[in-house]
């Protein structure tokens, strides 16, 4: 029987075009969400679409840079013209920097790394909020990563940026312990992306979990029926 619990959900993610966001996008379209896709990279939103309508699916393309001006608040404009609400986001975009001695960093990494990482998160929750908390069961998805509490030499850039995000999220959640709006974090663990492989080169991806495997254990903390809220959910102990 095919699994329909999102059936008329609008879900945001970031970070679609490959990789754990592309997976979650099509694990929430295929539980009925319509999906609206953002990613630098208009191929690979194209090829996410394709995949998504061929399994009967339905989502609307954003390519978006999250690091422009406006970008993040006119697409909330869209939104709620559109549809008057968000039910999920997903903010899965990330970036990695430099893994280099933290003298070493430059200012250009670090912007580069706190933007994506911490800044637009900032401004997602900013311009969103608003949006769902207009849905019956808003559900807010945060990707983090187990650098944020296991700081290791050379990770800086990120460890900081993923740190700056755990506080972020974790105390925006306490603002809304008594609404209907769930929010948690989320951390894949190793998993078999692109990123991952960026970081440990000499690593055999073979013996990671895919995307695919990760996916719906995210999916599970945007369901309606999902209580869960304020913590900090590490694959695959998500229970």
């Amino acid at each position: 029987m095919t699994d329909k619990t999102l059936e008329g959900r609008v879900a945001l993610v970031t970070g679609a075009s490959r990789g754990i966001g592309r997976a979650v996008a099509l694990d929430l379209a295929a539980k009925g969400a319509h999906v609206i896709a953002t990613a630098r990279t208009q191929g690979g939103l194209e090829e996410l679409d394709d995949a998504i309508r061929e399994a009967g699916g339905q989502s609307t393309l954003v390519p978006l840079d999250l690091m422009q001006s406006d970008g993040i608040e006119k697409l909330a404009g869209i939104v709620k013209d559109r549809w008057q609400k968000l039910d999920i986001l997903v903010a899965n975009a990330g970036v990695l920097g430099e893994l280099t001695p933290a003298s070493h960093v430059s200012a250009k990494t670090w912007n580069s790394v706190f933007g994506i990482n911490v800044i637009a998160p900032a401004r997602l929750i900013r311009a969103f909020e608003p949006l769902l908390m207009a849905s019956d069961a808003g559900r807010a998805v945060f990707l983090t990563s187990g650098a944020s509490k296991n700081r290791k030499p050379y990770w800086a850039p990120y460890a900081a940026s993923k740190a700056a995000l755990d506080a972020l999220v974790e105390s925006w959640a306490k603002e809304h312990m008594s609404s209907a709006l769930r929010v948690n974090l989320f951390n894949p663990g190793p998993t078999r992306t692109a990123m991952r492989a960026k970081a440990f080169p000499g690593e055999d991806p073979m013996s990671l979990p895919a995307p695919e495997e990760v996916a719906p254990a995210i999916s599970a903390l945007c369901l309606p029926s999902s209580k869960r809220h304020a913590k900090w959910v590490s694959f695959p102990d998500e229970k």
